[in-house]
């Protein structure tokens, strides 16, 4: 996925497209801090009014020169956010000295269980590559690694997890 390089800022309710596997792509909205990435996968160029008709698949915290460096390209002009949008819901984060999980809600952190954080997006920061893999993984049915890691309540130590099991697996190597 070739990158344009056009600068362009962050606008809040500007539509972003995002380039796919395959020759698709699909569409996110911007919002105050996060984006609403819709269930729009397509080859065909689409409205903003019809994309934001969309179902949201997901709605994410990406880091910002995503869209301020030109990996995904406005589509079109901005659209006032719907109220349903201007609303950020809970995310959780997971303490990984201690173990415990946090939901974050309304600019404020508070302890919760396990079974409070399901159904809860994890509040990471993804990079454009990391969002457009996840989204290529939904379409093609695959497991996201990161996505079941939050699913399991393992935001942080799965990754934790995963780059020991591959330190482990690069000192086995040399002792060969």
């Amino acid at each position: 996925m070739k990158h344009q390089f056009k600068k362009q800022q962050r606008t809040i309710g500007a539509i972003v497209k995002i380039p796919l596997e395959n020759g698709y792509h699909t569409y996110a909205r911007i919002l105050k801090s996060r984006l609403a990435f819709y269930d729009s996968r397509t080859s065909e160029n689409l409205m903003p009014k019809e994309i934001i008709k969309k179902t949201i698949l997901f709605v994410a915290v990406v880091y910002d020169y995503a869209i301020t460096k030109g990996y995904w390209l406005k589509a079109g002009k901005k659209i006032p956010l719907e109220d349903h949008l201007k609303q950020n819901k809970p995310m959780y984060t997971e303490d990984v000295l201690t173990g415990k999980y946090l939901i974050y809600e309304n600019g404020k952190h508070r302890e919760a269980a396990k079974e409070e954080i399901k159904g809860l997006e994890s509040y990471v920061v993804w990079t454009h590559e990391g969002i457009e893999k996840r989204i290529n993984d939904h379409y093609a049915n695959r497991k996201n690694v990161f996505v079941e890691d939050m699913k399991a309540g393992k935001q942080i130590s799965g990754m934790i997890e995963r780059a020991l099991g591959r330190k482990k697996e690069l000192q086995k190597e040399k002792q060969i």
